[in-house]
């Protein structure tokens, strides 16, 4: 079994993504020795952190909530934006420095002052999108992470990917979310909570344990919640041109939608931060869910179609392909998503109450 091989079979084990991290992490370290680590998923359509995140051996979580706001809004080096986008997914610091690693705003602010002598930090992707994100940590008196262990987490990137993503899957036992109010919360300028309504209350309620930041609300917010809202500065500053959200999973197997803006303030000036937290919409969740099963973006298509009601014949016209192939990729969807019909297809990727009085013909 190759080195790369046994990380990936001991991830395999895990019961969700949390022991996921645990399991790859442990079995990672032994093949090269790392002091500390942070292993988290990551929204795959903006790169995002989102929930569960996996912090090992590193700072306080006002430390954690630093990390990311300079992250975000300094000039650093290998951001997890442009690794997300290099042609390899995975580098380290003092390699990428020239052995001078206060060049990057991190290590300057936060990392060197913790005692660390080394940063290896990849994206975890698969199809071009990014499902996790992972940062490995020396502390002064070990070695820089060379060339062999860059290669071999470069290795990792695609397989733990593709088995992150499942845990994407839908449960069998989330149920609908009951109608209400979107959850908000407001950031003055500087980033600090100042108010909330009730309904964000319950929502933060229904999120898994994780990093978080005290607030003058009487609350922990997550840092998944706290770094969307630091992007939605960020793009505001003209530091990003993504979009500020993410989907992120409750207790239950429930998923929601968080996403957030930047006011304007006298002047034109940025002004506060306004972040929404409600029940994942079915067409965007159809799309993660889809990812999840490794579905293309042809057997996508034609899932869509399938939810709309439309038979073979008429998906083969209007995608301009023959009733044959309709039928193969059906048949690919159906075993990757572990189905049979295409009543549960509908059911499998796509919430909402559609009419499914068609979704059987053909």
């Amino acid at each position: 079994m190759t080195r790369h091989a046994e990380v990936v079979s001991a991830a395999e084990r895990a019961a969700d993504a949390l022991d996921f991290f645990g399991r790859a992490s442990a079995r990672l370290r032994r093949l090269m020795p790392f002091d500390a680590a942070v292993w988290s998923a990551t929204d795959p359509e903006t790169g995002l952190v989102t929930a569960p995140m996996l912090v090992e051996n590193l700072g306080s979580r006002e430390d954690c909530a630093a990390y990311w706001e300079s992250e975000l809004l300094e000039e650093n080096v290998l951001p997890f934006r442009d690794l997300a986008r290099a042609a390899v997914p995975v580098a380290g610091l003092r390699a990428a420095t020239g052995d001078l690693p206060a060049r990057s705003a991190r290590f300057r602010r936060l990392l060197g002052g913790q005692g660390v002598h080394d940063e290896l930090r990849a994206v975890l992707r698969i199809g071009g999108r990014p499902w996790g994100s992972v940062s490995l940590f020396r502390m002064r008196g070990g070695p820089a992470f060379g060339a062999a262990e860059i290669a071999l987490l470069a290795d990792l990137s695609g397989p733990l990917a593709d088995r992150l993503r499942r845990f994407a899957t839908p449960y069998e036992s989330a149920g609908e979310h009951d109608a209400s109010a979107p959850g908000l919360l407001l950031f003055d300028e500087h980033g600090e909570a100042t108010s909330i309504n009730e309904e964000a209350r319950r929502y933060l309620a229904s999120l898994p344990d994780g990093p978080s930041k005290p607030s003058a609300l009487g609350l922990s917010l997550p840092i998944w919640l706290i770094g969307t809202a630091l992007q939605a500065r960020a793009i505001a500053q003209g530091r990003d041109r993504g979009s500020a959200r993410i989907r992120i999973r409750t207790l239950d197997g429930r998923w929601l939608t968080c996403r957030a803006s930047c006011l304007s303030g006298p002047g034109g000036r940025p002004g506060p931060i306004v972040l929404v937290i409600e029940p994942a919409a079915p067409a965007d969740l159809a799309l993660i869910v889809a990812q999840a099963y490794g579905l293309t973006p042809r057997e996508f298509e034609i899932a869509r179609l399938v939810a709309r009601g439309l038979p073979t014949a008429e998906i083969a016209a209007a995608l301009f392909i023959s009733p044959h192939t309709v039928r193969g990729h059906l048949k690919a969807v159906f075993g990757k998503a572990g189905i049979s019909s295409r009543g549960e297809l509908v059911a499998r990727l796509f919430t909402e109450q559609v009419r499914t009085s068609g979704a059987t013909r053909g």
